[in-house]
């Protein structure tokens, strides 16, 4: 039992701190301490969700439907695009400790329904928590459950420390230029997951 739980704890933790659309989401968001608290809760939720279909063998049916990973993966697309545009405009604005993209504009539906779509459109997110882990977990027979335990507490961990850790380093972001400086790295590692999951075959 505790070997399939640490097992799934170390995959999860390998497989989410990679920078990806969902942790610079969050990141940014962190940094501005705006609506941190239910994006992380999106995240969470979401991974559980994922995870627990993974574990019950969700990842065999989407398989063997060709259509859904498709749908995914061009949905994805114009998600990361989108997001990428928007933060490489709000990289050629003056730099603030808030940056144009989000001052004064998103609120909470809006902040939580971003991450919902960076989640959920984004086929990188079905093909590590569903195809892969879901088929880790196989490997542990009645002990399955426990390593999708210990996967969901890998995500709880994580997003909780990188959502309410990034707040401490907003102090020092208020120099000119700093959010220029982070818009731009976001957009560009946004835009190139984009053309990343543009160029990956469906196969995979």
């Amino acid at each position: 039992m505790l070997t399939s739980l640490a097992a799934g704890i170390a995959l999860g933790l390998s497989l989410i701190v990679a920078i990806g659309a969902q942790n610079t989401y969050l990141l940014q968001q962190g940094l501005l301490r705006r609506y941190v608290a239910p994006i992380v809760a999106v995240c969470i939720a979401s991974d559980v969700v994922l995870i627990a279909c993974g574990v019950a063998g969700l990842g065999a049916v989407v398989a063997d439907r060709p259509m859904l990973p498709a749908l995914a993966k061009w949905g994805g697309v114009a998600v990361l695009t989108g997001y990428g545009l928007r933060a490489a405009w709000s990289a050629t604005r003056a730099g603030t400790l808030e940056p144009a993209a989000v001052r004064g504009a998103a609120g909470p539906a809006a902040a939580v329904g971003t991450a919902l779509a960076l989640t959920w459109l984004n086929p990188h997110v079905y093909l590590d928590t569903v195809l892969l882990l879901g088929t880790a977990a196989t490997r542990y027979g009645a002990y399955r459950w426990w390593f999708g335990a210990g996967a969901a507490l890998s995500s709880l961990l994580w997003f909780t420390a990188l959502g309410f850790g990034a707040g401490r380093l907003a102090g020092v972001l208020r120099r000119p230029g700093a959010w220029r400086l982070i818009n731009g790295v976001i957009a560009v590692t946004i835009l190139l997951l984009a053309v990343r999951l543009a160029t990956m075959p469906l196969g995979r």
